[in-house]
């Protein structure tokens, strides 16, 4: 579904109809965007545009990695958001943009909330159209750069939570926790990875369809998206001192329990000999009197107390 919003002399209008998917006239900023994309609609956007079919074919398939290619007379630029889901686990949502001198057309097959956010603001306050499309764009991308920001948060705070686990008393589910994060961290750096070198191209490379005084502003993304991959290498390295850490207690607990296992077998080892000597079912058993039960008995209670002694003192419990 299509919806337009012109913005002229300063006033700011919305509408859906087709009709006016189509470049602006002079004066008139226009941003149309297309939402669950079909075939009759990216025709539509061909024909009226002149857009190239390969850009089109790419909006057909939403699989795309970000990237940024230049036609004549507009940019076509990839990127991507993040839809937050349970347990800190995300999944990309594709935005397509085809920028141009003075309109800005976006594709995409999901809602996204942060586009909506900017159309809202931009009706309200159509001031933000007289800097351009491009300017336009820029607030669409920041929101969404900017809302990276919670993920990553929320995946530090799970960190910590998983390394106080850990440390206290490692479990199963913990290393179920650590195997996701680390699954949404190498979800973000492959996608944010080459999204960052495509605004690095936006804040450099001259192009007439980014001004030169809105380049700065693709460079503040820049940063950001900077930032974001930094603290998903911190992300990273955190997690596998986590599985580290996990694999070392469960050792830990391992060994322990062998430990115990095998002091247990070491009491009982004396009790074995002796009740297997003194249990033979023997007529002629050398030494056999009556006193010689007693000390079977002595030493079978004797025995584990006093072993246990030993071990306490060697230090071995």
């Amino acid at each position: 579904m299509f919806r337009i919003l012109d913005i002229v002399q300063g006033r700011a209008s919305s509408s859906v109809d087709e009709a006016l998917v189509a470049p602006p006239p002079d004066g008139t900023l226009r941003w149309i965007d297309l939402d669950r994309q079909d075939e009759r609609a990216l025709l539509l956007l061909e024909e009226r545009f002149g857009f190239h079919p390969l850009t089109i074919e790419d909006c057909r398939h939403f699989d795309q990695r970000p990237k940024l290619e230049e036609y004549t007379g507009y940019l076509f630029i990839v990127m991507h958001g993040f839809l937050r889901k349970p347990e800190n686990a995300v999944e990309p949502i594709e935005l397509h943009a085809f920028l141009g001198p003075h309109y800005l057309v976006t594709v995409h097959t999901d809602e996204l909330l942060t586009l909506s956010s900017v159309w809202q603001r931009v009706l309200g306050d159509p001031g933000l159209g007289r800097r351009g499309a491009d300017f336009l764009y820029y607030q669409i991308v920041d929101a969404i750069v900017d809302a990276n920001f919670q993920i990553i948060d929320d995946i530090s705070d799970a960190l910590d939570d998983i390394e106080d686990a850990v440390l206290g008393r490692a479990e199963k589910r913990d290393l179920a926790h650590i195997f996701g994060l680390k699954k949404t961290l190498v979800l973000l750096r492959r996608v944010l990875s080459p999204q960052r070198d495509v605004f690095a191209m936006l804040s450099k490379r001259g192009h007439h369809c980014v001004k030169e005084t809105n380049s700065v502003y693709f460079r503040d993304v820049y940063d950001h998206l900077t930032r974001i991959y930094e603290s998903i290498d911190a992300g990273r390295d955190l997690l596998g001192n986590a599985l580290d850490a996990y694999l070392s207690m469960v050792a830990q607990r391992t060994n322990e329990i062998m430990k115990r296992l095998t002091i247990l077998s070491a009491v009982f080892l004396p009790l074995t000999f002796v009740t297997g000597f003194f249990g033979q079912n023997f007529q002629a058993l050398p030494f056999n009197d009556n006193w010689l039960f007693w000390i079977a008995l002595g030493l079978t209670v004797g025995l584990p107390p006093f072993m246990l002694f030993i071990f306490r003192r060697s230090h071995w419990l």
